[in-house]
């Protein structure tokens, strides 16, 4: 089943951080994530989410590759709502990547998979959590200049996989950093695989999404 959004190594990549800037980018990886917690303001509430990741290429301001100690690609990851609505970072970031807002036929049901292999520009900032802890994160995502396209797209490095709990592909399961696998493994979807029927309380399948992509 494909990793459709409706309107309405690891897995981490390198410990050094992307650094932050704009930087061109490749997308490789979407990782469904199931039915993940959200808490905002005290309220807690149970979304389906995904995990986007980018291998950067290019240079850091000291004329340095932006690679891992071993030569691949950094690579950073951005979480989603699986959801199309109007006001969903989903389709605010694949709408500014691509230039244009969906099409009323795209959002009834768009399969993520059109992303993968596809460039952009990415522009990656920091933050401080509530654990003192500083997190680099992509801000927002918008498509390659024409000039650097004329001048020529490098190769990709990574290969292009999506990760599905309905169909979970182990191998690449087992690449992924311990808390992201333990993120997969704590929800409704992947304990009804093993026989837990009442962890589906928590969320449905992918086909029960109503509101919640370009290319």
């Amino acid at each position: 089943m494909g990793l459709i959004a409706k309107e309405g190594s690891n897995g981490e990549g390198s410990f050094v951080p992307v650094p932050v800037g704009m930087h061109l980018a490749r997308c490789y990886r979407i990782v469904d994530m199931g039915t993940q917690k959200t808490t905002y303001m005290g309220q807690d509430s149970y979304k389906m989410k995904i995990k986007v990741f980018f291998e950067v290429h290019g240079e850091d301001e000291n004329g340095n590759p932006l690679v891992t100690t071993k030569g691949d690609p950094m690579s950073i990851s951005r979480d989603y709502t699986l959801s199309l609505s109007e006001k969903a970072t989903l389709r605010i970031d694949l709408a500014s990547w691509r230039g244009r807002d969906f099409t009323q036929a795209e959002l009834n049901g768009f399969d993520l998979k059109n992303i993968l292999g596809h460039w952009a520009m990415i522009t990656v900032t920091k933050s401080t959590g509530n654990n003192g802890k500083e997190y680099h994160n992509i801000a927002n995502i918008n498509p390659v200049p024409a000039s650097i396209k004329k001048a020529g797209l490098p190769e990709g490095v990574n290969a292009l996989k999506t990760f599905s709990i309905d169909e979970p592909d182990m191998e690449l399961f087992d690449s992924f950093s311990q808390s992201l696998r333990e993120k997969i493994m704590d929800t409704p979807e992947w304990k009804a695989r093993n026989g837990d029927n009442k962890s589906q309380e928590k969320g449905g399948s992918f086909d029960d999404l109503d509101d919640d992509i370009p290319f």
